[in-house]
């Protein structure tokens, strides 16, 4: 990484015409066309990013960081928690937590803008349980999926309440300050319940969240017109073309524009409930079963 700072910082201005030669980049003001960027870049930052962590947990406890559990909307704790997904969670935190203290080293050593990503690397999610499975073999939990759960993240399965996620992911979000989102699951647009909304993001600010999002499916009738949620053919003149927009990582976009790795994580997705009972973690689909 510091590499590929080196070689960008010996770019020129002119090699940039609009960030560096408009002056939007900070520090890019007394800089002329010759000058090389360096003073400039500096004020970016260099982004660690790290996603699996719902794996590595099942890899070194048996579970992961969100099963069991019992949290409601008032911040309660339910009585049934799972002493084995605590001690994972435990982990989980102690594991960002290590991480986000090296980076910190890294910018103070270097006097630069290192920082940790929570990322859900759109790209790179399939790409490397792919080469995982061929060293590992088959790791069920781990390797046994076609991607790697974002970041932090309770796994997209993992049936689970609206509570309990939120409560399980929102301390990640201040070790991840290079960016950072949790989300929660709706199985329909909340086009006429504004309480509900108004109690996830309430939910959303006490769980510290630093960014937060609602999912819900948003499917359109390129035939008629009819918009709703749409399962294979418009309900209201029986066409098939329908165009469908999920979110994908941190934006929105249609289901045709997903890579394979997305495609199988959107396949596994559930819901998630307002009620607290213990979340069940639903059986992720095997890369046999896709094939």
């Amino acid at each position: 990484m510091l590499n590929r700072y080196d070689v960008q910082s010996r770019l020129r201005v002119r090699d940039m015409p609009f960030l560096m030669g408009q002056h939007v980049y900070m520090g890019s003001e007394g800089l002329s066309a010759d000058d090389e960027i360096a003073p400039a870049i500096k004020h970016g930052t260099l982004s660690i990013g790290f996603i699996g962590l719902a794996e590595t947990l099942n890899t070194l406890c048996g579970s992961n960081h969100t099963e069991s559990i019992g949290v409601g909307p008032d911040g309660g704790v339910g009585p049934e928690i799972a002493a084995g997904s605590d001690d994972a969670d435990a982990l989980g935190y102690e594991i960002v937590r290590f991480m986000r203290r090296r980076v910190d080293e890294y910018a103070e050593a270097h006097d630069l803008n290192f920082t940790l990503l929570a990322t859900p690397a759109e790209g790179l999610s399939g790409r490397f349980v792919a080469i995982d499975r061929e060293w590992f073999g088959t790791v069920p939990g781990v390797t046994d999926c076609a991607y790697y759960t974002n970041s932090f993240h309770v796994p997209v399965g993992t049936r689970v309440s609206i509570w309990d996620k939120l409560a399980r992911e929102g301390k990640y979000h201040n070790l991840a300050n290079a960016g950072h989102i949790s989300y929660v699951e709706l199985s329909s647009p909340p086009l006429h319940n504004v309480e509900a909304v108004g109690s996830i993001v309430r939910a959303m600010a006490r769980a510290d969240l630093g960014y937060g999002g609602i999912n819900f499916p948003i499917d359109e009738c390129l035939s008629c017109g009819y918009s709703g949620v749409i399962e294979s053919v418009c309900p209201a003149c029986q066409s098939g073309s329908i165009r469908r927009v999920r979110r994908i990582t941190g934006y929105l976009s249609t289901v045709d524009r997903f890579n394979d790795a997305k495609r199988a994580e959107l396949a596994d997705r559930v819901a998630h409930t307002s009620d607290a009972k213990n979340a069940r973690t639903g059986p992720r689909r095997r890369e046999a079963e896709r094939q």
